[in-house]
């Protein structure tokens, strides 16, 4: 099943308010949140309110994801262990950056009992996970791991690896390119992480049409106000969707069925443009379907 992921919005699990006001936003998915966002004295909080506002239902076709605290922390056990109760969507994980943590958030799933559904986003936010993305992704091919997707997350780079957040990201391209090649060739959904610059709607801008260029499914958001532009962004455009419309039909005539490449209005069409064709309709009918009870 294709699935719209333009918009992913972190949310607090501490604040039952944000919580409850996230039933009605825009976004395609939401991250809610027990990390950052999540002071330590309030942690056990926040993974109650969480189980409630999971427990309540009411968020629509929206892709519900827990992010955990990491491996490493105090944390992570129980945060793990409500996800499987609560079984959300999947768990999104900080720090992912070897084989053997993929392994350990796999067997501890199994362990506590989670449903199959429940699967594994991993935030791709250190210097050995980007040096090993392609690994990591290929590892996904064991359903053990129950990886879907990652998250590309520049700030902890940057802080790691002292590469500057500049307008443009110049300086993260390559590192970028790599985890969305690493990601493509498994099969692995990947999403852009957030700007920081609420403020800033231009360079919001910006980078999200950057991103969507890149490949990116879609952008992670720290704030709702970021949310319709993000979808605008990352939905295609009616011209691109009606064009890979008449693509397909193109190619399902009768003379063009044995046709490796055909002549569409005075341009050569070839067999991977029509896949590419069946990929926009599948995401612009998925956004469609998004809007609809």
């Amino acid at each position: 099943m294709t699935r719209p992921r333009r918009s992913h919005l972190f949310m607090p699990g501490s604040n039952p308010r944000a919580l409850e006001k996230a039933r009605n936003l825009a976004a395609d998915g939401l991250i809610l949140d027990l990390e950052d966002s999540v002071a330590p004295e309030a942690k056990a909080l926040a993974r109650d309110g969480i189980a409630a506002a999971i427990a309540a239902k009411g968020f629509g076709k929206r892709e519900i994801l827990i992010r955990t605290n990491g491996l490493d922390t105090a944390w992570w056990a129980d945060d793990v262990a409500m996800a499987a109760k609560a079984s959300p969507d999947g768990i999104l994980v900080p720090k992912v950056s070897s084989i053997e943590d993929l392994n350990a958030i796999g067997r501890k799933l199994a362990e506590l009992g989670a449903a199959p559904t429940v699967k594994v986003w991993a935030m791709i936010e250190t210097a050995r996970a980007v040096l090993h993305a392609e690994e990591l992704s290929a590892a996904g091919r064991d359903p053990s791991t129950r990886l879907s997707g990652f998250v590309f997350g520049p700030n902890d780079i940057s802080r790691e690896t002292r590469i500057r957040m500049l307008p443009g990201r110049a300086a993260m391209i390559p590192m970028i390119t790599h985890c969305i090649l690493a990601a493509r060739a498994h099969g692995l959904e990947i999403l852009d992480g957030p700007y920081s610059d609420i403020a800033n709607s231009d360079g919001f801008a910006t980078e999200c049409a950057q991103g969507r260029d890149l490949g990116f499914d879609g952008k992670t958001l720290i704030h709702p106000s970021q949310i319709d532009a993000c979808n605008a962004i990352f939905t295609p455009p009616e011209e691109e969707v009606a064009r890979a419309r008449k693509i397909i039909a193109a190619f399902e005539l009768p003379e063009n069925a044995s046709r490796g490449a055909i002549r569409l209005d005075g341009a050569m069409v070839e067999r991977l443009h029509a896949d590419m064709a069946r990929r926009t309709i599948e995401i612009a009918d998925a956004i469609a379907a998004m809007g609809k009870s």
